[in-house]
């Protein structure tokens, strides 16, 4: 049998059944929201899935997409979303710029597809991670595109918990947690 409680008016409550404080909280600027993610494409292939609750600092940080972030305003714990991302509201539209063809013989004798490498420093691609996707004779494919980039997505989340961000959270525009950015466009 689950606990029972007196409360000072004598109302026996069943404290099972009270809601936490937090699921009272509607999710709004600088408010922590916790959600279970699945990321799949738009034929509904699962691409992700969160194993634990990944948390964001809500209200315009950047730590979220855009279109995800309107649909969760407002939004309580146990509420269900599902959001279609366009490439523009994701990862971006694919980029044929972001592809190189360099030598073979610039890169380490043990070269895998797969493998991913900075941008030459000091040089306009000092910013981007190449990712290897071909190697034939002496030649080497590289592409700094998001892997899903071009692809229109499907997000659906389950939000588990809301809470007020902290001060410190708020001043650093992110979630205390050290994986709390999720999901946002990459530069």
């Amino acid at each position: 049998m689950p606990p029972r409680f007196w409360t000072s008016s004598d109302r026996c409550v069943d404290r099972s059944r009270v809601p936490s404080p937090s699921e009272h909280l509607n999710i709004a600027k600088d408010t922590i929201v916790s959600l279970d993610v699945e990321l799949s494409d738009i034929w509904g292939k699962l691409i992700h899935r969160s194993e634990e609750p990944l948390q964001y600092l809500h209200g315009g940080y950047d730590n979220i997409f855009p279109v995800t972030e309107a649909a969760l305003e407002g939004k309580r714990v146990k509420d269900r979303v599902e959001v279609r991302l366009e490439p523009e509201d994701a990862f971006g539209d694919y980029d044929e710029n972001l592809l190189r063809v360099e030598p073979r013989s610039r890169f380490p004798e043990v070269l895998e597809v797969g493998m991913r490498f900075e941008g030459e420093a000091g040089g306009e691609d000092a910013d981007l991670i190449f990712t290897v996707t071909d190697i034939a004779e002496d030649k080497v494919v590289l592409d700094a595109n998001h892997a899903l980039a071009g692809m229109a997505l499907k997000l659906s989340c389950t939000i588990v918990d809301v809470r007020p961000a902290t001060d410190v959270e708020i001043r650093n525009g992110a979630a205390d947690d050290p994986e709390s950015v999720i999901l946002r466009i990459l530069p």
